[in-house]
């Protein structure tokens, strides 16, 4: 018996995150044992500033890496947004999850209903900052830091109004009775990756036992997403947003959100396409709305 040992974050969502691939292996990987390596990154020890000021998403993934590297795990399993847009050459990508719901969704205080305008909102990115302002104009956007639990405390202690978070993550813990609201990827569109687990391996080594966990509309969405982000150089400070779908027809419809760093104004624009030009289809969509970061707030630019 083989045993593969998984490296996660040791968030209560990660390890849950990571079970689901530990699953798979114990139902569907004849002759393969897991066994979880969960570890604490440098992203979730630095809580009293903003990612963009500590290093970026980077720093969720740093000691994984290692791990990776030194043989302490044999793969990693990433919520696919947390994972750089670009990843060390030694340490490839293998696949991707079935997408989970990729919405982000509004949760209140625990016995309210309403938002409440004297306390700010709380949110993570400046993705999703840029986007709350439009939706909730007068309104105190704040930063907030930590797990998901972590948060949710915080909101019911009263420091918040609101949170804006991922519903894939609330889903996967069971919490999704605390959704309040969920917004249309017409009105918070998400980031790249969204819903989306990823699966990290040592290149020269054979994964194949693993193919059954990955699915393929993700895998095609997945890297029309990060190719859109890669392409602007996509990390943890820059207003950018990315969200793939397959269409009936089976062409992929990508729409991506681009800002410059210190601006709230952004763009939109989308992009239709064969599902195996899934990357050019990002990179074009990328070139065609880069230049445009100083047009007007929220202007839609359709590019079919």
């Amino acid at each position: 018996m083989r045993t593969v040992k998984i490296g996660t974050r040791e968030s209560r969502l990660a390890v849950l995150q990571a079970e689901l691939l530990a699953d798979y292996i114990r139902e569907s990987c004849q002759g393969f044992q897991p066994e979880l390596v969960a570890m604490k990154t440098t992203g979730d020890r630095i809580l009293d500033r903003k990612l963009d000021e500590i290093g970026g998403k980077g720093l969720f993934v740093k000691e994984l890496d290692r791990a990776l590297r030194e043989g302490s795990s044999d793969v990693s399993i990433h919520s696919l947004k947390d994972v750089p847009a670009e990843v060390p050459q030694d340490l490839p990508l293998l696949g991707y999850s079935r997408r989970e719901d990729a919405r982000d969704v509004l949760v209140l205080p625990k016995g309210t209903t309403t938002v409440q305008p004297a306390l700010p909102l709380g949110c993570s990115s400046a993705r999703r900052t840029i986007q709350l302002k439009k939706l909730f104009p007068g309104m105190e956007i704040k930063s907030i830091r930590g797990n998901v639990l972590t948060r949710l405390e915080k909101l019911d202690r009263g420091e918040y109004s609101g949170l804006v978070l991922a519903a894939a993550g609330l889903k996967r813990l069971g919490l999704e009775e605390r959704i309040s609201r969920y917004f249309s990827t017409e009105e918070l569109l998400p980031a790249a990756g969204q819903g989306i687990l990823a699966v990290q391996g040592r290149s020269g080594e054979a994964y194949g036992y693993l193919e059954g966990f990955f699915h393929a509309d993700s895998t095609w969405c997945a890297l029309a997403e990060r190719s859109f982000i890669r392409t602007l150089d996509g990390g943890c400070s820059s207003p950018l947003a990315a969200y793939a779908v397959i269409e009936n027809s089976g062409t992929l419809k990508l729409t991506g959100l681009y800002a410059a760093e210190t601006s709230l104004e952004y763009q939109i624009g989308s992009i239709i396409g064969r599902k195996d030009e899934a990357e050019k289809l990002g990179r074009d969509l990328a070139l065609t709305l880069r230049p445009l970061q100083s047009a007007s707030c929220g202007k839609s630019l359709q590019c079919w």
